[in-house]
């Protein structure tokens, strides 16, 4: 355990030192190179910035506005039809565009149910086994410059339901 927490703390140093010394060993100008890579850094955040802003503004929005809760409403029926718990819905939603929204999401449901309950093992199941659909296509797609993204996004949602489901019935399951 000791050699774990030796090289957890430790792996970023010898990291960076392996790379300066292998840029070293080929004779390159690190410094100039470093400088370089944060300045195209700055640049593709600086291009998707308003992409970040408009997410974050849209799910700050649907939270405030109560529509999740609206929407968690209008689907109990079909969702109580497939054994899929209702107050899982907004996490679900909102983990598609923002994972730190979903956490916020996420722990109002541990303060309410507990993060042992069916229901916090169901969510925190879910949260890992899912990815922020929009938000990671919107920035990696404008970083990259992608105009067509063909399959990407019945790709990724059928993952994530795929990923949502799952979590449902492993949770049932433990």
């Amino acid at each position: 355990m000791n050699f774990l927490l030796f090289l957890s703390n430790a792996i970023i140093p010898l990291l960076i030192f392996f790379i300066v010394a292998v840029g070293l060993s080929r004779k390159q100008n690190i410094y100039d190179d470093f400088i370089k890579g944060a300045a195209d850094g700055l640049k593709t955040v600086i291009g998707i910035m308003p992409t970040l802003i408009g997410l974050m503004v849209a799910v700050g929005v649907l939270r405030a506005s109560g529509f999740l809760d609206f929407l968690s409403d209008l689907m109990k029926t079909p969702m109580e039809w497939i054994h899929f718990p209702t107050e899982l819905v907004p996490v679900t939603i909102v983990k598609m565009f923002s994972s730190s929204a979903a956490t916020g999401l996420l722990l109002d449901l541990y303060k309410s149910h507990g993060p042992d309950s069916l229901l916090g093992s169901m969510a925190s199941i879910m949260m890992s086994s899912t990815e922020t659909i929009f938000y990671t296509m919107s920035v990696y797609f404008m970083a990259a410059h992608v105009k067509k993204s063909r399959y990407t996004l019945a790709g990724a949602l059928l993952a994530t339901l795929a990923g949502t489901v799952m979590s449902v019935l492993l949770a049932g399951w433990m």
